[in-house]
């Protein structure tokens, strides 16, 4: 199975098997070991300031760990391609997990959609690194972030 098939089938296990993110809106619009890409659209359940009517930071820190998440996979799935089957990489890729997260809130999250994109930093056998940036649709920074991944 070539690599981009196999991420084309995470992504949409991730788009349609996942309750938390279909709750929240948030899809995989790219899923690739350069970068990575997600989206979601205003909803008022996600208010975190209702006076204000700014996203709920909980919404804003969880598409930031699922555009570092999803980076990190693509890139083991990149790395391992060539030594393992499709088998032993879904096994490798469950495994997965997030074992830090820092979030800086630039601005305010208000917008009609929020683009979070994420790359690599480092990506060892053990633990991956990825950096985030989440922007509204006018492209204002809204905040970014580190993730630490647990990968092996």
């Amino acid at each position: 199975m070539s690599s981009s098939s196999l991420l084309e089938q995470i992504s949409s296990f991730m788009n349609e098997q996942i309750p938390f993110q279909q709750y929240l809106g948030i899809v995989v619009t790219r899923f690739d070991a350069q970068q990575s890409e997600v989206r979601f659209r205003w909803k008022d359940e996600l208010v975190g300031n209702a006076p204000m009517q700014i996203l709920h930071g909980g919404a804003t820190a969880t598409a930031l760990d699922t555009a570092g998440g999803v980076v990190i996979m693509a890139s083991v799935i990149e790395r391992l391609n060539k030594e393992l089957g499709p088998e032993e990489i879904v096994q490798r890729i469950a495994r997965c997990g997030t074992i830090d997260l820092r979030v800086d809130y630039v601005r305010p999250g208000r917008g009609e959609e929020f683009i979070t994109t994420a790359t690599i930093i480092r990506s060892g056998n053990k633990v991956a690194v990825a950096r985030m940036e989440m922007h509204n649709n006018e492209g204002m920074l809204i905040a970014f972030g580190t993730g630490t991944y647990i990968v092996g």
